[in-house]
């Protein structure tokens, strides 16, 4: 049975990272959904561990863009943008170059598309209600699509019937079952927003059509010490400790 490792959001949290590819285990593939870097104290050891997984598709996330200075930081609030300025100064030549490689666009991986944003845009549309994921379904024509960027942890599952879409939240370590089209969103590596402090990550077995949502705890505290180390704003610590 194929396993595939899907995460997001990363964020330079390298005590994230390495617990969920430990818990993860052995998988055929992983897929990175876009901002490996931004808001977290390591982003080269970040970029270093995720640009030698094997068979890795990785996407360009708004942060990744900002970071190679593809985007302005206008969009960006006060705290996002210092980070983005620290992250600019302490990215090494190798790690620009692995962040300017990645592609833009979505990306599709046998029946599942991939965007950082959404279908519609990849790099910046964040889909987090029922009406935006129902207008992106004609921008993609895979059954599923997997996006990142909202740092929820959530499936949008489309009712062919009703001709609606609800939001489902399986528990960590459920299987679920893909039957009808759906936009799925394994959540945040390194900074969840879902009030769950855990970092957030999925399972996808394509044979089987199913999707299986995980968490696993990590030593968010010592993540806070490295960030206020290094002067990073004082939020992107305090929102560790409350997965807000």
């Amino acid at each position: 049975m194929t396993r595939i490792l899907v995460f997001s959001d990363v964020h330079a949290n390298l005590a994230a990272l390495e617990a969920v590819l430990a818990d993860a285990g052995t998988v055929d593939e992983t897929w990175c959904l876009g901002d490996v870097v931004g808001y977290g104290p390591d982003p080269n050891e970040c970029i270093n561990i995720i640009s030698n997984l094997p068979n890795l598709t990785c996407l360009m996330g708004n942060h990744d863009l900002a970071a190679i200075g593809d985007m302005l930081l206008d969009g960006f609030n006060n705290d996002a943008r210092k980070s983005l300025l620290w992250q600019k100064e302490t990215l090494s030549e190798e790690s620009l170059e692995f962040l300017r490689a990645l592609p833009r666009d979505m990306q599709v991986c046998g029946q599942v598309s991939l965007a950082h944003g959404s279908p519609r845009d990849p790099i910046w549309e964040y889909v987090l209600n029922t009406l935006v994921a129902l207008n992106n379904l004609d921008y993609f024509q895979t059954p599923w699509c997997c996006v990142g960027h909202s740092h929820f942890q959530a499936i949008f599952q489309y009712r062919p019937k009703e001709q609606q879409i609800s939001i489902e939240i399986p528990e960590p370590g459920h299987a679920y079952n893909l039957v009808d089209r759906a936009i799925l969103n394994p959540g945040s590596v390194g900074q969840p927003r879902d009030r769950d402090t855990r970092a957030a990550y999925a399972i996808y077995e394509p044979e089987a059509n199913t999707w299986q949502p995980k968490r696993v705890r990590y030593d968010f505290r010592e993540v806070q010490d490295r960030i206020l180390k290094a002067g990073l704003p004082l939020r992107h610590a305090e929102r560790l400790s409350g997965g807000w």
